[in-house]
């Protein structure tokens, strides 16, 4: 009777420890860049306290280095809901919708604390993240993905003349396309993950990026001209499927509405913070720094903006963003 007891107990004891080991959610969540980038340690710091806050029941496991898929593909999974979470360029979500393009527009914000004021105002960016949900999909937040510039293998650009003859990689969007071409350059979109090779190659002879990722991705030994153009601070966005969004537990969603703006911010911080620190180390590694003439391309894209604010509500978008634009 006493080994049955303790054979019981056994059982009952492994039953429980299982039943524990069960009990925790792990969501993924698709990330293009490598860990260690600002972006992937500040969801990283968003996990463990939403692990913590739920007594470990939930967790969000990070797919970096497009694991799980490039963010065109993840796009469309989050939607089908076979993945829960994605971070995608803002540039993607304009084929969902066109008014997306006002925040990728080049020139658009002052600098990294504009973007960081109008991407936390709910009365400015309320609507247009709730504008996927008919289509399956909520957008959380919007993360800082620094200032980008184009890196070049062989040729210093200072002006859109520069660029001519030159096929530049850019995202996956009619509106990068577009401002590539209207600063003087051939744009070609491609996935992260094939840029590096086709620079070595000869297939494109540079792309745009911010300082982190041209740094974090080693593009800096393909193209190691990097020619400070400014001409875009475009934001990031964690997506995610909203019928599992809405279905989530009262304490989890709580807990999402109360330290998503501490995610936006904590990431924010971090980004500046490794700007400096990924050029130099680049600059050590044999890149070299050009300063273009802004103001040339400035002019050269004011087209593109002409023709990308052609609705009311795209109007209405980019004149809040400018009324915040040396706000406090």
């Amino acid at each position: 009777m006493k080994k049955l007891s303790v054979l019981a107990v056994a059982v009952a004891s492994v039953a429980v420890m299982s039943s524990a080991a069960q009990a925790e959610t792990v969501w993924k969540l698709a990330f293009n860049q490598p860990e260690g980038h600002p972006e992937y340690v500040a969801v990283q710091h968003f996990s463990d306290k939403l692990k913590a806050a739920t007594n470990g029941e939930y967790s969000i496991e990070i797919g970096a280095n497009e694991l799980l898929g490039s963010q065109k593909e993840t796009i469309e999974m989050v939607q089908n809901g076979t993945l829960e979470f994605s971070m995608v360029a803002g540039s993607l979500l304009e084929n969902w919708n066109p008014d997306f393009a006002v925040f990728n527009l080049p020139y658009v914000f002052k600098d990294y604390k504009h973007l960081q004021r109008v991407v936390k105002d709910k009365s400015v960016v309320g609507d247009l993240f709730k504008s996927l949900e008919s289509k399956g999909l909520t957008v959380l937040c919007a993360q800082y993905s620094g200032t980008r510039n184009v890196y070049t293998s062989k040729v210093e650009v200072k002006t859109p003349a520069d660029l001519k003859g030159l096929k530049i990689r850019v995202m996956q969007s009619d509106t990068m396309v577009k401002m590539l071409n209207y600063m003087g350059g051939t744009g070609t979109p491609m996935g992260q993950g094939d840029v590096y090779t086709a620079i070595q190659t000869g297939v494109l002879d540079g792309a745009e990026n911010n300082e982190v990722t041209y740094y974090a991705l080693k593009q800096h030994e393909v193209g190691p001209i990097y020619n400070l153009t400014g001409h875009l601070m475009m934001p990031d966005y964690i997506i995610t499927n909203t019928e599992f969004y809405n279905g989530l537990p009262a304490e989890v969603k709580k807990f999402f509405d109360e330290n998503l703006d501490g995610l936006v911010d904590e990431e924010f911080e971090l980004f500046q913070n490794q700007v400096a620190k990924s050029l130099e180390a680049a600059k050590k590694e044999g890149t070299r720094v050009v300063v273009a003439d802004k103001d040339s391309f400035k002019k050269a894209v004011e087209p593109l903006i002409a023709e990308k604010v052609n609705t009311d509500t795209a109007k209405a978008l980019y004149d809040a963003v400018q009324k915040l634009r040396d706000a406090k």
